[in-house]
């Protein structure tokens, strides 16, 4: 059994406690429980599960499982602190907001002999799930993916970090993918920024991604893919399915923990990972030289 301990209490958080105390039946999520929670604020008790320091759990022994969920700019100081305590991590995406920072603690990882898994439910949802099967044996021409919501708080870093949950679709649509060229507009007194990256396939096929956020911007996903048989310019409405995202998350990631998952898939995975992080980092590079 892998004892459990939650590192943030914000609405993943507590997503993660009730999954922890209800897994999914004949799952591999059978095999972690739940030791307590980490929070900054004195909460005492959150679903019947004791809140304990860090310092206390990563001392503990029956604590092998830290879950992260802080605000993004926490995440590698916290896996750091719990990779180096032995204890294995998953963390919601992105796992740094740095690919040199991801890369080391990867290392890391690899020589402890630890699990690293960095979250993405956006893999997971039925509407994704749905466009995969629709894209899959499509030849790609050009690809447009635009996305809009709400303005951020600095600490979920920079837009190509915090939004990428839709790099990584365009990656697992498309394989992977090199930055020709990268833009920023931002207003910081408008609270808006709207980040352009031009991208291209391994056949040397574009791809636009668009991360707009501001003030009482809807959250939107428009896409228009251009394949050599059909144009896509709707996302798909994928079959509603009885587990939730977070459970089948946590469910891969006790597949790892327990060696149920294959080597290739989690090497693939991992791969994927790494290279989402490298993309964001040279898309930033070449949006703040133009800035």
């Amino acid at each position: 059994m892998f004892g459990v301990v939650v590192v943030g209490i914000g609405i993943a958080g507590r997503v993660r406690i009730r999954d922890l105390l209800a897994p999914l039946p004949s799952s591999a999520a059978e095999k972690m429980s739940v030791k307590g929670f980490v929070s900054r604020r004195a909460l005492g008790e959150e679903q019947g599960v004791s809140q304990v320091s860090l310092e206390e759990a990563l001392q503990r022994e029956d604590v092998h499982v830290a879950m992260i969920c802080t605000e993004n700019s926490d995440h590698e100081h916290h896996i750091r602190r719990s990779l180096e305590a032995g204890k294995h991590v998953c963390v919601e995406y992105p796992m740094t907001l740095s690919y040199k920072a991801a890369a080391e603690l990867n290392d890391l990882a690899q020589q402890k002999g630890l699990v690293l898994h960095e979250e993405h439910i956006e893999l997971l949802t039925p509407d994704f799930k749905q466009l995969k099967k629709d894209v899959a044996g499509k030849t790609l021409e050009e690809g447009f993916l635009h996305f809009t919501g709400g303005a951020l708080k600095s600490d979920f870093g920079f837009p190509a970090f915090s939004g990428i949950a839709r790099l990584t679709w365009l990656v697992d649509l498309f394989g992977e993918l090199s930055v020709t060229g990268a833009s920023m507009v931002e207003d910081k007194d408008k609270n808006y920024m709207k980040m352009t990256a031009q991208l291209q396939t391994k056949e040397q096929k574009p791809i636009t991604w668009i991360e707009e956020r501001g003030p009482n911007l809807p959250r939107v996903k428009n896409i228009n893919f251009r394949f050599d048989s059909c144009t896509m310019t709707e996302l798909p409405s994928g079959t509603r399915e009885p587990v939730g995202l977070f459970m089948q998350d946590m469910v891969l990631f006790a597949q790892k923990l327990t060696g149920q998952m294959p080597p290739a898939q989690a090497q693939a995975e991992q791969k994927r990972v790494l290279h989402c992080l490298e993309l964001a980092d040279r898309i930033r590079q070449l949006s703040q030289a133009t800035v």
